[in-house]
């Protein structure tokens, strides 16, 4: 049977090549595929180098630091330990800073995502006076930098004493996540079906049983990205904490680059210290990959 002329040149399903092609037409489509996984397998390779690195160095004493670069360990396995990891633990100020990460962080962040959500359905379900123009008012702090904001609020929270508590960046951070978070949800719950929330009001759901068990349910994926982001946000935050925290409130960022000052007596508590407040994001990021794709893609599509 002759092919039609819409099909010549052109692969068929299996995955076969027309004669119509040029011989370097299919050297070209039999190399795509492999060469775009070889280069994107160099880039991630690449990509890792700082980390590896940053990892072999925090198992290796000051003084294989201080004489070889990290990949002679290869050559001299003998050089890893874990010594440095326990005088990281036994120093309070990094072991203090990690707990103050953490007690910063996670409030800030499920704030972030609780408030924002309920801001995000009122916004796109709910009717109120104005609410198209409060929505463009919330929208609008997205363009506030927020070092615009530091010196008004650290006067503010200093009248009100705030500042250099623990309390003060929480709230700081949450201000500045809420209209991200706001705009993202809002226009994420805006894409539900209205058919599938009036099916729920007239089974007698009210408006926080339909959030929790209708909304709430089909947002998982962008409130997991929103979650990821103002997580990742609050966790490397430095400028904010070096302005809002004092010796005691300091999260590990401050504390580190505090340790930095001194690096010739404490390089050894630097890479481990480093190490750990870089691995415990990416293992939030990875824990949450699949809701995090699942999130961009469907705003994507939308």
């Amino acid at each position: 049977m002759t092919a039609t002329a819409g099909s010549i040149g052109k692969a068929d399903p299996a995955g076969t090549v027309k004669a119509g092609q040029s011989v370097a037409s299919r050297i070209t489509e039999r190399l795509s595929g492999g060469l775009v996984r070889a280069v994107l397998i160099v880039v991630g390779l690449f990509w890792l180098v700082p980390t590896i690195g940053l990892l072999i160095s925090s198992l290796r004493t000051p003084q294989d630091m201080s004489a070889s670069g990290w990949w002679t360990v290869f050559t001299e396995p003998s050089q890893l330990t874990v010594d440095s990891y326990q005088k990281l633990l036994e120093n309070s100020d990094i072991t203090h800073s990690l707990v103050n990460t953490v007690l910063i962080t996670v409030p800030a962040t499920v704030l972030v995502v609780v408030v924002g959500a309920l801001a995000g359905y009122a916004f796109a379900w709910m009717e109120f006076p104005g609410r198209d123009w409060w929505f463009l008012g919330v929208v609008s702090l997205l363009v506030v930098p927020v070092q615009v904001a530091l010196i008004p609020i650290a006067e503010l929270f200093g009248r009100i004493g705030l500042f250099g508590t623990i309390l003060g960046v929480i709230l700081f951070h949450t201000g500045f996540g809420l209209p991200f978070a706001v705009f993202l949800l809002r226009n994420f719950f805006a894409e539900i079906p209205r058919e599938l929330l009036e099916a729920a009001r007239l089974d007698g759901a009210g408006e926080l049983r339909l959030f929790a068990r209708v909304v709430m349910p089909l947002g998982g994926p962008a409130i997991a990205s929103l979650g990821i982001f103002q997580f990742l946000w609050v966790w490397n935050d430095m400028l904010v904490a070096l302005v809002f925290t004092k010796s005691g409130t300091q999260p590990i960022t401050v504390a580190l680059q505090t340790q930095v000052r001194q690096f010739g007596n404490n390089i050894d508590v630097l890479a481990p210290g480093a190490f750990i407040s870089m691995v415990i994001p990416l293992a939030v990021f990875f824990a949450f990959q699949r809701q995090f794709v699942s999130g961009v893609m469907a705003g994507a599509v939308k």
